[in-house]
């Protein structure tokens, strides 16, 4: 049965893990020549742009958070559905066992993480029949960070900055800029957008993340939409959100938007976020072989240009950088100040979810006092009794608003390495008792990597390699000071200035 399939298989989730499209690279080649240089949302795109780049050379994965792997699939009538179904779990199964997928699959009972990327629900694969001879196999990869920045909306609906939504493209228009600007910097900014006008709630998200399997500089074949695509594109860059949520020129790099049929009761607008690590491609395959016959989004002959030139790299140190060793004290925190860049070396350790709920009720298996506590749940490596760190970046820290400052109060934790930033609980412990919120880079996963080259242990293993407590040595971790122990936060200035912007485009 379609020998080859496996290995093709394996080769597209490869290369959707570890090597944007070029469309996806042109846009944020476009993104980088647009901020101005110095500034935080150039800094971040510059090590966004180093990511790309490393994560090409050395086929790893290019965010930590490989996403939920989303398979649409279109055969000739008659082939076997199930073995191609069967095969894509294996495949599925193998990239994960290589590190090209984290693994992501986690029982939402028990909390047990599969370690396969397999269970009820993943991967999500869905067939098509179609009148042609070959197989079509389109992948996206959409991490969580961004998945949980979707929105949906059931109109008319009252929305903050830009008044009321009703059943009509202009309706549709407010929703979408409401969406972008809702996200900030939690969906890891600039993102593209897929929107679905009408269907119920499933048929509707669903739709949305199918127009994300549109390349971004297509053109709608629908008119009106098409309008609205573009009016969104030339406009929706005013906000100022920027990237990372740091405040900039480029919030969106991308809007595809598609209909569907709906109940006369229901209009629903739905809007499936990605980010700008904008993972997805395809291939067609010998029906016969499972063979890649053609790339799709690609074309292997012609290898995208580098985003930046051989032996040039995109983030540079200026000098002006606070350097800061792990563990730290009180006084050294509460000298930092929102917008500095800071490099932090020494003991460095792990904590998302899972960690921080068992911090609630348990004490930490390590000594937390003047901790650097890392939002991230990285992809490892283990050879004999050595691990190694094949990817890292930060991930979103609102998560753990609900815990945050009770860890920092019981413990002692000085600063939280995350992105998106966190609220007023958080923000409010910062303060009181000298702790700071560093905002790394989100999808920067082969970058931080390098930054961290030594694993010197790990604890609570049971939560799965994601969500257990890493003890990492790191080495001049680069990120920026968006919350600080005097009550200043980056992340609320932004989302304040830039709804002011929304409302200049209430129109």
């Amino acid at each position: 049965m379609l020998p080859a399939l496996h290995a093709s298989l394996v080769d597209l989730i490869t290369r959707t893990s570890t090597d944007l499209p070029p469309d996806v690279r042109r846009a944020m080649r476009d993104a980088l020549g647009r901020e101005m240089a110095g500034s935080s949302a150039s800094q971040a795109l510059a090590i966004i742009a180093e990511n790309i780049d490393q994560a090409a050379d050395v086929e790893g994965a290019i965010c930590q958070d490989t996403g939920m792997p989303t398979f649409e699939i279109k055969t000739p009538v008659g082939v076997n559905q199930i073995a191609i179904k069967q095969v894509v779990r294996d495949a599925v199964a193998e990239a994960t066992r290589r590190g090209k997928l984290r693994p992501n699959s986690v029982d939402s009972l028990t909390g047990k993480n599969s370690g396969d990327n397999l269970g009820p629900g993943t991967p999500i694969i869905h067939f098509e029949q179609w009148e042609r001879d070959d197989i079509e196999v389109k992948l996206i990869l959409k991490g969580g960070g961004c998945e949980n920045t979707n929105a949906q909306y059931a109109v008319p609906v009252e929305l903050p900055h830009l008044g009321r939504a009703d059943r009509s493209l202009e309706g549709v228009r407010k929703c979408i800029l409401h969406a972008v600007w809702a996200a900030q910097g939690k969906g890891c900014a600039p993102g593209a957008v897929g929107v679905c006008i009408g269907g119920d709630r499933t048929s509707g998200y669903a739709h949305a993340k199918m127009q994300l399997f549109r390349t971004l500089d297509d053109v709608n074949p629908v008119p009106d939409l098409a309008d609205l695509e573009a009016q969104i594109m030339s406009t929706v860059n005013t906000l100022d959100v920027g990237p990372m949520g740091f405040g900039g020129n480029v919030s969106l790099i991308g809007c595809k938007v598609g209909a569907l049929n709906r109940l006369p009761a229901s209009f629903f607008v739905s809007v499936a976020y990605d980010c700008w690590a904008y993972r997805r491609l395809g291939v067609r395959l010998d029906a016969s072989t499972g063979a890649i016959t053609e790339w799709l989004y690609r074309d292997p002959e012609t290898p995208p240009a580098p985003m930046f030139e051989p032996g040039t790299r995109g983030f540079v140190k200026t000098g002006r950088e606070k350097v800061l060793r792990a563990p730290l004290d009180e006084a050294t925190v509460r000298s930092l100040k929102v917008g500095e860049v800071v490099l932090v070396s020494g003991r460095m350790f792990t904590g998302r979810d899972a960690v921080h709920h068992h911090l609630m009720t348990h004490e930490p298996p390590v000594d937390l006092n003047g901790a650097v506590l890392y939002h991230c749940g990285p992809v490892m490596k283990k050879a004999g009794d050595t691990w190694s760190v094949l990817a890292a970046g930060p991930t979103t820290s609102i998560r753990e608003e609900p815990y945050q400052a009770d860890v920092i109060k019981r413990y002692g934790v000085r600063a939280v390495i995350g992105k998106g930033g966190m609220g007023a609980k958080t923000l409010a412990a910062l303060k009181e008792y000298g702790a700071v919120y560093l905002n790394g880079i989100g999808g920067a996963a082969q970058f931080y990597a390098r930054c961290l080259p030594r694993v010197d242990g790990v604890s609570l293993m049971e939560f799965g390699t994601p969500e257990a407590m890493w003890h990492f040595e790191a080495d001049e971790f680069p990120a920026i000071v968006t919350m600080d122990a005097h009550g200043n936060s980056l992340h609320r200035d932004v989302e304040a200035f830039s709804g002011e912007r929304l409302e200049l485009l209430k129109a």
